[in-house]
C-alpha cells in the first residue's frame, strides 16, 4: 500500500454563516501537529462574510453564490482537492491537534479502511444544558460503538478520494445539513468498503443547541430521513443509535404513555407503569451512569426525560416513514426521496 503522509491529506470545510465558531475551527487546524496538504473552504452562499475569515488562514476558498447545502459544498471541495485522502470537517467543529496524525496512521495501516470517522469529545464548548446533553450523548454513543462503523460522519471523517468518487460522493438531494453523511456510509458499506471508528480521533462541537434547534434537527433532518433510508435499504443495523436496546426503549416509552393515559380512566393501571420505568432505566443505565460521572446527579436526572422524549420522537419519525412506505406499496407510487429540502 502506498504511503499516505501529510502531503496527501486535503481538509474540506463547508461553511454557511459560520460566525465566531468558524474562526475557531480554522484556528484548530492551523495548530495541528502535522499540517495537511491543503485546507479547502467552500463558502456555501454565506451572508456573514465567512469567506473573509478564511482569508486570514492558509486556505483555498471556493465561493458558491447561493446556498446549495453541505453535500454540494463538500463535493465541490472534493473535486478541487489534490490529496489522496479527503478529511471533511464541519465549520462548527474544532479538530484536535493530533487529528491529521491519527488519520494518516489509520490509512497507512496494512488493513487500512476506505474511510474513518471520529467522535465529539466530552467537553462541549457551550455550557447550557441542551448543548451539554446533546454532545455528551453523541460522545457516549460513538465511544461505546463498534470500531467497524456502519455509517460515515461528515463532521469529522476522512475517506479515500478514489473510493469517494467511485461511490458517487455525497447525495446532493440533501439541501440542508441532514443524513447525507449517513447515506454515503450506507453506500460505502454496500460497495464492500470498510469504515473504521477511531475513538481517540476527537473534535470539539462548537454549536449551541436550544429546544427549537435541537428538535428541528433531530426530528426533521435526522430521524425522519434516516427512517426513510432504513426502509429504502431494508434493514436495521445494531449499532450507534439503532441498537436493539434503543428499539426496545422506543416501544417501552410508547407503552408507558398509553398506560399513563389509560390510568386517567382506570386508575389501577398506573401500577403497570412501574415495571416500564424500571425497564427503561435498566436498558439505559450505562448512559445515565456516564452522565452522572461527567456532570453529576442533578444533570443526570435532567437528561432522563429528554432521553425518553428522544425515544418518543424517534419512534414517531419511524412510524411516519413506515406509513409512507405502506401507502406507496398499496398504491404502487414511486419512492419518495429521502432528502430534506
Amino acid at each position: 500500500m502506498p504511503s499516505i503522509g501529510k502531503n496527501s491529506i486535503s481538509v474540506i470545510i463547508p461553511v454557511h454563516n459560520g460566525g465566531a465558531g468558524f474562526r475557531r475551527c480554522l484556528l484548530s487546524l492551523s495548530e495541528s501537529r502535522i499540517k495537511p496538504m491543503e485546507i479547502i473552504v467552500v463558502a456555501d452562499g454565506d451572508s456573514d462574510g465567512s469567506w473573509r475569515t478564511a482569508e486570514d488562514f492558509d486556505t483555498r476558498i471556493i465561493k458558491i453564490p447561493v446556498s446549495e447545502g453541505p453535500a454540494r459544498a463538500r463535493n465541490l471541495g472534493a473535486m478541487k482537492a489534490g490529496g489522496d485522502i479527503l478529511f471533511f470537517v464541519d465549520a462548527d467543529v474544532a479538530a484536535a491537534k493530533d487529528a491529521v496524525e491519527l488519520i494518516i496512521n489509520a490509512f497507512e495501516n496494512d488493513e487500512a479502511p476506505a474511510a474513518v470517522i471520529g467522535s465529539y469529545d466530552d467537553d462541549p464548548m457551550e455550557k447550557n444544558f441542551l448543548s451539554q446533553y446533546k454532545n455528551l450523548f453523541h460522545h457516549y454513543v460513538h465511544q461505546n460503538s463498534s470500531v467497524d462503523a456502519s455509517t460515515f460522519w461528515g463532521a469529522c471523517g476522512a475517506v479515500r478520494r478514489d473510493i469517494f468518487f467511485s461511490t458517487g460522493g455525497f447525495n446532493e438531494g440533501f439541501r440542508r445539513p441532514s443524513i447525507e453523511d449517513i447515506e454515503l456510509g450506507y453506500r460505502l458499506r454496500k460497495a464492500g468498503h470498510r469504515i473504521r471508528l477511531i475513538k481517540n480521533l476527537r473534535c470539539k462541537h462548537l454549536k449551541r443547541w436550544g429546544i427549537v434547534s435541537l428538535l428541528r434537527a433531530d426530528f426533521f433532518y435526522r430521524a425522519l430521513p434516516w427512517a426513510r433510508l432504513i426502509l429504502r435499504d431494508g434493514g436495521l443495523i445494531n449499532d450507534l443509535n439503532l441498537r436493539v436496546s434503543a428499539r426496545i426503549s422506543v416501544i417501552s416509552v410508547y407503552l408507558l404513555i398509553f398506560i399513563l393515559l389509560s390510568s386517567l380512566y382506570i386508575p389501577w393501571l398506573v401500577i403497570i407503569a412501574l415495571p416500564l420505568f424500571i425497564l427503561l432505566i435498566i436498558l439505559n443505565l450505562d448512559l445515565y451512569r456516564f452522565f452522572n460521572k461527567k456532570r453529576g446527579p442533578l444533570f443526570m436526572l435532567k437528561t432522563i426525560p429528554w432521553h425518553w422524549f428522544y425515544f418518543f420522537y424517534s419512534g414517531l419519525a419511524f412510524s411516519i416513514a413506515l406509513a409512507e412506505y405502506a401507502i406507496r406499496f398499496i398504491f404502487r407510487k414511486p419512492a419518495r426521496p429521502i432528502s430534506c429540502n
